[in-house]
């Protein structure tokens, strides 16, 4: 990988500071003044940053399944001070999210120190289903009907995996829905394409990862089950070129 990223991974700085420290020659490979793309072998080189040795080499990657709450930032910092998932975590090095969701959404959200993983769960290719739960007012039980036909979206069309609505009263409904293709605010996209008001959305499941009775804002550790069948989607075929 490129020391860049090995630095970031390693949680010795951000990426952003990472690519700076480098530019400003303050990272040594094996003793030698390391160059902007550089590319490292975390087990084999040694790395240091102002002299200070970077522990790159992971024997064993961390999981983490996050419940996240409303109103949290999913990344690692935010200049406003706004709270980041990051802070509802343990302070792992190298610590990423698998995807991103919106500051308002709540739900499943898995971090892992495997970046590879983390990217392969998000490539399109991986097909990895999600499930999501809003809190809507509107012709539900219409919209689940045109959203199993297929919502065109300004990028494309999405056809969900499944999609029902249960009422919960006061007009206000529970549209569920399941999805694969990964899109930006894919889910807000398509309720508001379907005329439909979003008051509340969860994710409860990521691939085999579901939320259960996590509570808001509490992480635990991937199970073993869980782990098992994220290893089969990772160790797909390889990703075809971007």
């Amino acid at each position: 990988m490129r020391v860049q990223r090995a630095l970031a991974r390693a949680g010795a700085v951000s990426r952003r500071e990472a690519d700076q420290a480098v530019a400003d020659g303050r990272v040594l490979v094996n003793g030698q003044v390391a160059l902007v793309g550089q590319v490292v072998d975390p087990a084999r080189d040694v790395i240091t940053l102002d002299g200070a040795p970077v522990k790159t080499h992971v024997t064993a990657h961390r999981w983490i399944v996050l419940n996240k709450p409303a109103a949290t930032m999913t990344t690692r910092k935010d200049p406003s001070g706004r709270t980041t998932v990051f802070d509802l975590v343990d302070d792992v090095p190298g610590l990423v999210y698998v995807g991103r969701l919106d500051f308002m959404t709540e739900g499943v959200l898995l971090l892992t120190t495997d970046g590879t993983a983390a990217h392969a769960l998000t490539h399109p290719s991986r097909e990895v289903e999600r499930t999501y739960i809003a809190t809507v007012r509107g012709d539900a039980l219409a919209a689940a009907k045109r959203a199993r036909q297929g919502v065109q979206l300004e990028d494309g069309l999405v056809t969900p995996r499944d999609v029902q609505a249960h009422p919960l009263g006061a007009r206000r409904w529970a549209f569920e829905i399941t999805i694969a293709e990964g899109k930006t605010h894919e889910v807000r996209r398509i309720c508001d394409a379907l005329e439909l008001e979003v008051e509340r959305l969860i994710r409860t499941s990521f691939g085999p990862v579901r939320l259960g009775n996590l509570p808001s804002g509490e992480a635990r550790a991937l199970t073993a089950a869980e782990r098992t069948v994220l290893d089969a989607i990772i160790s797909k075929e390889q990703l075809p070129k971007a």
